[in-house]
C-alpha cells in the first residue's frame, strides 16, 4: 500500500512577517510537510532560507522546494547546504529542483550558456548526487570541475532528490536521475502517463524510482480561480479544461486526490488560491487530511 501523504504550501504573497511563525503552527497542526517555491520577484521567502527557518522551529515537520532552480547554481554549493540542512534536520529535508523559473522575467537571475540549459541541469544532477552520496568527489565535466571534493558528514538516511517538470524530456531526466517526481497541473490520466514515462526511462538506465516517489502540487481555488492562475494552467496544459488542474472547491480537491492516487501518486502539496491561510488550513484538516494512511 503507498504512503499517503499531504502538504501544504503559503498562500500567494507570503512574506517574512506572515511566515514567521508557520511552521509552528503546521506542526502543532499535524501537518506532514510545508513546501516552499522558488519565486525572487515577489514577497515570498528564498525557499533554502525558509526551510532553514521552519526546520529550526519545528521537530516533526518536513520542509520541501516545490520547486527550486538548479541550473545556474553550483551544485557543490547546493549540495553543501543540503547537507547542513539534512545534518541539522535529519530525514525532514525535501529538495526538489526544476529546469527553470515560472517566471520569464527571473530566467536572468538563474545564468547558463545561451541554449545549455538542460546540458547544464543535467550535469549538475549528476555532480550533486555523487556529492551527496559519496565521501570524496573528483569531477570533470563541460561545466563543472572539481578534484577530491569533501563536505562534510553525510547523513544516515540517503537524502533524495526529487524533480519537477512535465516536458517528455523532463520526465525521462527524473527517470535517469532523479529519486522522485513533483508535478503540477496535470489530470489524473497525464499523471498516470508521467509515472509510466518516469518509470520507463529509469529502467532503460538500469534504474527503479520507488513506487510510492511520485506526487503532485495542486491548488485549491474555492473563492474563484484568479486570472494569473487559469493564464498558467492553460499554459501548461493547453486545451485542458480549467477544472481537471484547479480544485474549485473542497469536494473537488478531494475527488482529484482520490484520482491522482488511482493513477499512482501518493504525495500531494496542497496550495491556496487566496489569502486566507486560516479558512485553507481548516479545510485542508477536514477534507484531505483523512485520505492520509
Amino acid at each position: 500500500m503507498l504512503k499517503i501523504r499531504l502538504g501544504v504550501a503559503p498562500a500567494a504573497g507570503t512574506g517574512p512577517a506572515e511566515f514567521a511563525g508557520l511552521a509552528e503552527r503546521l506542526e502543532s497542526a499535524g501537518v506532514d510537510s510545508l513546501w516552499l517555491s522558488e519565486l525572487v520577484y515577489s514577497p515570498e521567502v528564498d525557499p533554502m532560507i525558509g526551510m532553514t527557518h521552519a526546520l529550526a522551529r519545528t521537530s516533526k515537520l518536513k520542509v520541501g522546494t516545490g520547486v527550486a532552480i538548479l541550473p545556474g547554481r553550483h551544485p557543490v554549493l547546493v549540495a553543501k547546504q543540503l547537507l547542513t540542512l539534512a545534518g541539522l534536520a535529519p530525514k525532514r529535508v525535501l529538495p526538489v529542483f526544476g529546469l527553470r523559473p515560472a517566471r520569464a522575467a527571473e530566467h536572468d537571475l538563474f545564468p547558463v550558456p545561451a541554449g545549455r540549459r538542460a546540458a547544464v541541469f543535467d550535469e549538475s544532477l549528476v555532480l550533486l548526487r555523487r556529492l551527496l552520496e559519496e565521501d570524496s568527489v573528483s569531477f570533470s565535466g563541460e561545466f563543472f570541475e572539481v578534484s577530491d571534493v569533501s563536505l562534510g558528514p553525510r547523513p544516515a538516511k540517503r537524502l533524495d532528490v526529487w524533480l519537477g517538470g512535465s516536458a517528455p524530456a523532463a520526465l525521462r531526466r527524473t527517470g535517469r536521475l532523479a529519486d522522485g517526481w513533483l508535478g503540477s497541473f496535470h489530470t489524473p490520466s497525464q499523471a498516470r502517463e508521467a509515472v509510466v514515462a518516469i518509470q520507463a526511462a529509469a529502467a532503460e538506465a538500469g534504474r527503479e524510482i520507488e513506487e510510492d516517489h511520485f506526487g503532485l502540487s495542486l491548488v485549491v481555488a474555492d473563492r474563484g480561480v484568479p486570472s494569473g492562475l487559469a493564464e498558467m494552467a492553460a499554459r501548461r496544459s493547453p486545451g485542458v479544461p480549467l477544472t481537471d488542474l484547479v480544485a474549485t472547491s473542497w469536494p473537488e480537491a478531494r475527488r482529484l486526490v482520490e484520482q491522482y492516487i488511482e493513477a499512482g501518486l501518493s504525495k500531494f502539496v496542497i496550495r491556496p488560491g487566496h489569502g486566507d491561510f486560516d479558512g485553507f488550513l481548516e479545510k485542508f484538516q477536514a477534507e484531505l487530511v483523512p485520505l492520509q494512511n
